[in-house]
């Protein structure tokens, strides 16, 4: 079972394509200050909607931008692509960003989202083998367990145990790895199809020996309804994300949701 008694919290993934980066840099002190819990981009290199040709940014060092920008907000990507990076540079990437943003005597905010990449211009052009779904999804999983072994090997060590969010909803493979290795799961299925996978995680978590009672469920809110938020809510979800992109940021949608936010933690 997931964590239920865990407090509803509300990310948002400010999409980096088509704004400046003052744009980008406005908006996440803007979001901080609104009270959102989680700040995402994503790990591409090329726009995925609109100009294919159009602005862009790179995802990790965006993200230690973050860390010493923002006080109070966790982040990360969603997801990193894993093919992009040799694993034990991301644990120490990881590690230096955790560190970054741990202020005040604080631990760090930094959360490791991670995936097995799935968009092949980024693949092409930056010169990486594509393979297959399969390969890829193999590459992840002994990526992952780099990671780990590099975290516990790195000096300084990170500050906090940091979480891994782990996408997709693939049964044989991907909620294997989010059963091994996840903290949060994140995924965009309806509410319906919500406990069947999380049966399926708990099947593989069995196998692999895992305790996943704390794991949290995340899913997207973009072109959803109340009433669907609050079926995956019903469903056991406690991270809702939304996708945002500018330069006409519409922060009265972020509002709303976290008014809904709100009520839910009531």
């Amino acid at each position: 079972m997931p964590l239920l008694d865990a407090p509803v919290r509300l990310g948002v993934q400010l999409t980096p394509q088509h704004v400046t980066y003052p744009e980008l840099r406005d908006a996440v002190l803007r979001l901080e200050d609104l009270g959102v819990d989680i700040l995402f981009n994503w790990d591409h290199f090329f726009p995925l909607s609109g100009d294919p040709d159009g602005l862009h940014y790179e995802s990790w060092t965006m993200l230690a931008a973050w860390a010493e920008q923002t006080e109070r907000v966790e982040f990360g990507a969603l997801v990193n692509c894993n093919s992009y990076r040799n694993p034990d540079l991301q644990a120490d990437m990881a590690r230096t960003i955790d560190h970054i943003s741990a202020k005040g005597g604080q631990t760090g905010r930094f959360i490791f989202g991670t995936g097995s990449g799935w968009f092949e211009r980024d693949y092409d052009e930056y010169g990486y083998d594509f393979g297959t779904a399969g390969s890829r999804l193999d590459d992840l999983a002994d990526g992952l367990a780099r990671v780990e072994a590099r975290w516990a090997r790195l000096n300084p060590a990170p500050t906090r145990r940091i979480p891994v969010l782990i996408g997709g909803k693939g049964e044989q493979k991907t909620l294997r790895l989010v059963a091994r290795h996840a903290d949060i799961w994140h995924s965009f299925v309806g509410a319906d199809e919500v406990a069947h996978k999380l049966a399926v995680i708990e099947r593989w978590a069995e196998k692999e020996e895992r305790d996943t009672s704390s794991l949290v469920v995340s899913n997207e809110l973009v072109r959803r309804t109340v009433e669907t938020a609050d079926a995956l809510y019903d469903a056991g979800t406690r991270l809702f994300t939304l996708s945002f992109g500018g330069p006409d940021y519409d922060y009265d949608l972020v509002r709303t949701w976290l008014a809904w936010r709100d009520a839910k933690n009531a």
